[in-house]
């Protein structure tokens, strides 16, 4: 019998790198992993995919090849693809009977179906409703499942790994980084732990997992000042946390980004949640242990912090998408 294929989309991202490796160690699948970049393909061979292929969402070209004798699918996209996966979430509805299985990846607050908030009310600005960044998210979520798909939703909190990309040449050059942060804890979550946890609801099926909405977050919550000592524990030297105004982080990011960044000053995830433990039977991954351990991938977190990041200070990468429909 021959083994299903599960398609990795953003194979190359920081989860994707860490599901194709896992998923090529069981063996369990067919692994078809997906690269925007030519030069990306080889990287993914030298993880375990048995087979590679050019995906973009905004080249319809490019589905067919990539969704032929696909079984299930990894689905993870950047925000600004937002319009480019809602319109390839049509092209899976017309292929559901052969699709029998997708995993996607979210965040926490995402959809108010699944948690006990009021939509119009549970907001960081006054007069605001529940940031662009998670309506988008849910949007995401919902495409999927008005297609009748078999669909496990990962509700991730604030990634480890983008929390102090922005700052990594102030952190290598001078010891110190800033955000609005300060002294509210939350708990962040390794890529290398979602990864996990899509490979855990992948590898059982749609059986055990379809129509779930798994919360992931790390094991504790934490400030900055601690992150940093946890920073410059690994890295050896002093690493000092700055605060920074909302005012000022929104003048370098964007007003979309610096609204989600209210959530996470404000203390709705600030929780650690049971279910990455619920499916793993381990505990989630310290943002110390992310540091200085290496993941499936070959990689240290720490190793990880100087390499490419979507968001640079200076630029509203949520620009474009902030226009986004439905």
């Amino acid at each position: 019998m021959s083994k299903q294929t599960v398609l990795i989309t953003s194979a190359t991202g920081r989860i994707g790198k860490e599901l194709v490796a896992r998923l090529a160690q069981k063996g369990q699948f067919n692994v078809r992993a997906c690269y925007f970049s030519e030069s990306k393909a080889e990287q993914l061979k030298t993880l375990g995919a048995h087979e590679v292929v050019k995906f973009d969402l905004s080249d319809p070209n490019t589905w067919g090849p990539a969704l032929d004798g696909v079984s299930a699918i990894y689905s993870a996209s950047l925000d600004p693809m937002l319009e480019g996966h809602l319109a390839f979430c049509k092209e899976l509805g017309n292929r559901k009977a052969d699709i029998k299985h997708v995993v996607r990846v979210s965040c926490m607050g995402a959809d108010t179906n699944t948690a006990s908030y009021d939509a119009d009310t549970h907001a960081s600005r006054a007069g605001a409703a529940i940031p662009l960044m998670l309506q988008h998210y849910w949007w995401g979520e919902k495409a999927l499942l008005d297609e009748g798909l078999n669909v496990t939703v990962l509700r991730n909190n604030f990634f480890m790994n983008h929390l102090l990309k922005t700052d990594s040449e102030s952190i290598d050059t001078e010891g110190w980084f800033s955000n609005p942060l300060g002294d509210m804890r939350n708990s962040f979550v390794a890529t290398r732990d979602i990864a996990e946890a899509a490979d855990v609801a992948l590898s059982e099926g749609p059986e055990k997992h379809s129509n779930k909405f798994y919360d992931i977050t790390g094991p504790q919550p934490q400030s900055m000042a601690e992150i940093a000592a946890d920073l410059g524990r690994a890295m050896g030297k002093e690493i000092e946390y700055r605060a920074q105004s909302m005012v000022d982080f929104e003048n370098d990011f964007g007003a979309t980004r610096a609204e989600f960044f209210e959530y996470l000053t404000n203390g709705f995830y600030t929780r650690c949640s049971p279910d990455f433990y619920n499916l793993t039977g381990h505990k989630p991954t310290s943002y110390y242990d992310y540091l200085t351990t290496k993941g499936a991938s070959g990689e240290t977190g720490l190793e990880e912090l100087w390499q490419g990041n979507l968001w640079k200070k200076g630029e509203d990468a949520m620009k474009d998408a902030a226009n986004a429909t439905k």
